[in-house]
């Protein structure tokens, strides 16, 4: 149980490292033997795991789109406020991707011209972004003249800008940036009944969607853990 626990163990380490080389130098650029280093494990235990780099890659991907999605939880066709539960999940994801390797490592993957692999971070946010959007048109809480295509690929553009930015501009991808593009495209966004609610303060803790924070969600590698 215990050489079971430590491989486990060894093998997320190796999928984090690799996420922070492949950020930091591209996948073409990134060599087995650094992110084994990084790791501090031998070649030859990362090729036990991992039988090539295009093998990281793909579960650097998996593990990322599995934090998103513990992230951004199930659309709730029920929530009382759609919008604030949006601004609140993009903030969390800019900070998340700042502060998670794994994450930012799948996200710099999706951008990356070396790479081409089958999972489209971006996509899945752009994805729940729309249903979002959608409960919250159909709950009354958009303006009735807000396209929904728009705004999707509006809201997912910027967050992917801070991404992008945040390479060379560190403060770019922070959640007062987000915040910043929030109070220029809510007022746009809010419909009469909400535009008030909308821009309240909203400085109350976040609740995560999932019963614990994407940390937790780390370790529960196969199944999602929200409800």
């Amino acid at each position: 149980m215990a050489q079971q626990h430590r491989a486990q163990s060894t093998r997320q380490e190796l999928i984090r490292s690799a996420a922070e080389v492949f950020h930091r130098c591209g996948y073409a650029d990134s060599s087995i033997t650094t992110i084994s280093s990084r790791a501090a494990v031998s070649n030859g235990a990362l090729h036990f795991h991992f039988k090539s780099k295009r093998a990281l890659g793909e579960a650097v991907e998996a593990a990322a789109a599995h934090k998103l999605l513990c992230l951004t939880g199930p659309v709730s066709l029920r929530h009382p406020d759609p919008l604030r539960h949006l601004v609140d999940t993009s903030e969390a994801l800019a900070r998340e991707i700042k502060g998670d390797a794994v994450l930012r490592g799948g996200f710099s993957l999706c951008d990356d011209a070396g790479w081409h692999g089958g999972v489209d971070l971006w996509e899945q946010w752009h994805d729940w972004v729309h249903l979002m959007l959608t409960v919250a048109r159909d709950r009354g809480g958009l303006a009735p003249d807000v396209d929904l295509a728009d705004a999707g690929s509006a809201i997912t553009a910027a967050v992917a800008g801070f991404a992008v930015l945040s390479r060379k501009q560190p403060r770019a991808s922070s959640p007062r940036a987000v915040s910043g593009f929030w109070r220029l495209m809510l007022p746009r966004l809010a419909g009469d009944g909400t535009r008030r609610q909308a821009a309240a303060d909203r400085t109350a803790p976040m609740v995560w969607p999932a019963e614990g924070s994407p940390e937790q969600c780390w370790e529960l590698e196969g199944a999602c853990c929200v409800a």
